[in-house]
């Protein structure tokens, strides 16, 4: 006998938690299943433990440059390496059990297992007391992603590793070498700096972080290199060959030389692949669209019954996107008139050191569609806030529309700014014009001025540059 819900949702990641969530509150009886801790790949092995990781990285380089705030530390500055993973591992333990908290207070039946769809409304769950069948005439797929391996390239997890094993490293490596200069490979690379461990990174593309703004990445590729991390952009990655407890990785250069880098561990960190198999989708009629669920504006699939959300459904592949997805989808589920997600407005992190935010289109992207635009661009090195606290690396960059007065895109990288890019997100997405930016007070002194003067620069009306 089958237990019946109104809507399943398969994952409890970023997407199909906020979907079983909002479900229930829009008075379906919802059941979400998960195979591992509610939050999926984001609050356990991915977003939260990252940051938690990298505010440990703060901290030691704060201490390291003590003395710059008149602060005297005595003796060498050491670290405790199983502290710092098990910090990590604490916040999201805290998180996971905070969505478990929600699925109680909201009514939502939680299953522990791995999911397939079994029949028209039909999901079957594996479970460690064994099966059991659930039916409803409306299911999300909601299964992420993991990580995704280069031909010929696997990892081992030991020597060869992928973002889940360099969570929990038992212990402080000596050297790294990270393939892939994407927000992951760059976030792992400065967090293993600054505990002085020799890091490499190898990215086929010309520049680090390739889909942000040119001036961006340029930024980031001198401070990464200030620090001691070694970068070989347009480089392709032709093997690794593990011995004993070290690993050698074979490249090759844009201009054809080859060479070798030997470390402890590597990290592939090369894109993500969706999590679709096994789970039932081919039964069902459910297209693919290059590796991912092909799915309308509305999340709903080829097969009628079955929506998808989140990274299994395609890029961009965000977790503050498959929120919005989430809700979104089941909203239009339940006859609501939601706003759609204007995916021409997303903003896209990166939380090394210096931080990059970014939302819209870079400079070259909107000069290749025919935009007449005017930039404008303000320094944290003459921005009061920026200047009392010791971070003053960066900029903050804003693309304009000449014509309409709206902004386009935003790009900025400096301490801070991934808070700071809310602002522009909220004015893309309400469609506020620039003098609008200007017209709006903003408190000083804060870094949040940046955004200001960088819209001021851009129009010809700052004064403080």
């Amino acid at each position: 006998m089958a237990d019946k819900f109104d809507l399943i949702v398969v994952g409890a990641g970023p997407g199909g938690y906020p979907a079983a969530i909002r479900g229930a509150q829009l008075g379906f009886k919802v059941a979400c299943i998960e195979r591992e801790r509610a939050g999926g790949i984001c609050l356990n092995w991915g977003c939260i433990p990252t940051k938690a990781l990298l505010k440990s990285a703060e901290a030691m380089r704060t201490v390291q440059h003590a003395a710059d705030f008149g602060v005297i530390v005595k003796g060498e500055i050491g670290f405790d390496w199983s502290k710092v993973i098990a910090r990590s591992r604490g916040v999201s333990e805290k998180l996971a059990g905070g969505v478990e908290s929600l699925f109680r207070k909201y009514g939502v039946t939680s299953f522990k297992g791995t999911a397939r769809l079994t029949g028209r409304g039909k999901v079957e769950v594996d479970t460690a007391s064994g099966a059991q069948k659930l039916e409803a005439p409306r299911i999300i797929i909601a299964t992420g992603a993991r990580a995704k391996f280069l031909p010929g390239i696997e990892p081992d997890g030991d020597r060869v590793i992928t973002y889940r094993e360099a969570m929990v490293l038992p212990e402080a490596p000596k050297s790294m070498v990270v393939i892939g200069a994407g927000a992951i490979g760059v976030e792992f690379a400065d967090f293993w700096n600054a505990f002085g461990i020799e890091v490499t990174i190898i990215e086929f593309m010309p520049r680090i972080l390739p889909i942000e703004d040119e001036e961006i990445s340029k930024t980031l590729t001198r401070s990464l290199q200030k620090k001691g991390i070694k970068i070989l952009t347009g480089t392709k990655t032709t093997g690794i060959k593990v011995t004993g407890k070290q690993a050698t990785t074979s490249y090759t250069t844009a201009d054809g030389q080859a060479g070798q880098v030997t470390s402890d561990r590597v990290l592939l960190a090369v894109g993500v692949r969706a999590n679709i198999e096994g789970i039932g989708l081919e039964g069902m009629g459910v297209k693919l669209d290059r590796g991912f669920i092909q799915v309308d504006d509305r999340y709903q699939t080829t097969s009628p019954g079955i929506w998808s959300v989140g990274d299994c459904a395609g890029p961009p592949l965000l977790a503050h996107v498959a929120m919005q997805e989430g809700a979104r989808c089941v909203e239009w589920m339940a006859g609501k008139h939601p706003e759609p997600v204007d995916y021409d407005a997303i903003p896209g992190c990166t939380y090394c050191d210096p931080e990059v935010a970014s939302i819209g289109k870079t400079e070259a992207q909107a000069r290749e569609a025919g935009i007449d635009i005017k930039v404008g661009k303000f320094p944290f090195s003459v921005q009061g806030k920026a200047l009392g606290s010791g971070h003053t690396e960066g900029f903050v960059k804003v693309i304009i529309n000449q014509a309409r007065g709206e902004v386009v895109g935003v790009h900025a990288i400096g301490h801070g700014v991934t808070d700071l890019i809310a602002e522009m997100s909220l004015a893309m997405t309400s469609e506020a014009t620039a003098h609008d930016i200007l017209t709006a007070i903003h408190p000083h002194p804060t870094l949040s001025e940046a955004m200001l003067e960088a819209t001021a620069e851009a129009l010809g009306e700052g004064f403080h540059l």
